[in-house]
C-alpha cells in the first residue's frame, strides 16, 4: 500500500454515518436477512445507521429514497441492497445508474472478480455498482446474503470511511 492511500486512511473519519436500504417486493423488516447483515456490519466497524428501510422494487420508490436520504446531512454513504440482477423486477442499478455522478467502477468489477470464487460464471449476472450522488457515496449489492457478507467484509467496510475522506476533501 502506498505511503498517500495509508495517510489519506489515517486522516479518514472513524465514524461515519450510514442508511440501509433494501429493496424488495416480499421482504419486511422480520424476513430482511441482508439489511441486518449490512446494518450490523458497518455498526462492528465503528460506523452509525442513521436509516434502514426497505423500498419495492419500483423505480419511483427507489429513486424517492435515493434522493431523501442523499439530501441528508446526517447520511455520508448509502448502502442499497436487492436489485441488481437482470430479471424484469430488478430494477435498483437502472434507476441509480444513471444518476450517479462519479462512477467507482472498481466496486463492480472487484465484487464479480471476488464472486466467481463463490458462484463462478454467475457473477457476470451482477451489475452491483458504487458512485456518488450529491457528495453521498452510493453501494448497490445484490440482494443475497452471501453477496452482501462478501461486499461488506471484503469491500465496503474496510474502505467507507477512507471513501467519505476522498469524496468530502
Amino acid at each position: 500500500m502506498s505511503a498517500s492511500t495509508q495517510e489519506h486512511r489515517d486522516q479518514a473519519p472513524s465514524e461515519i454515518s450510514c442508511a440501509v436500504v433494501t429493496v424488495s417486493d416480499t421482504r419486511t423488516k422480520e424476513t430482511d436477512r441482508s439489511g441486518p447483515i449490512i446494518r450490523d456490519t458497518l455498526q462492528a466497524a465503528g460506523h452509525r445507521i442513521a436509516d434502514y428501510r426497505i423500498v419495492p422494487d419500483e423505480s419511483d420508490e427507489i429513486r424517492r429514497a435515493l434522493d431523501e436520504l442523499a439530501s441528508r446531512d446526517d447520511i455520508d454513504a448509502i448502502v442499497f441492497n436487492g436489485g441488481t440482477g437482470i430479471a424484469r423486477r430488478d430494477t435498483t442499478f437502472d434507476v441509480i445508474d444513471r444518476l450517479l455522478e462519479k462512477r467507482i467502477d472498481g466496486f463492480g468489477e472487484l465484487f464479480r472478480m471476488l464472486s466467481w470464487d463463490e458462484i463462478g460464471p454467475a457473477a457476470m449476472l451482477s451489475r452491483a455498482t458504487a458512485g456518488t450522488y450529491r457528495d453521498t457515496l452510493v453501494f448497490l449489492t445484490p440482494g443475497s446474503s452471501n453477496a452482501v457478507r462478501l461486499a461488506m467484509d471484503r469491500l465496503i467496510a474496510p474502505e467507507v470511511a477512507h471513501m467519505v475522506f476522498e469524496v468530502r476533501k
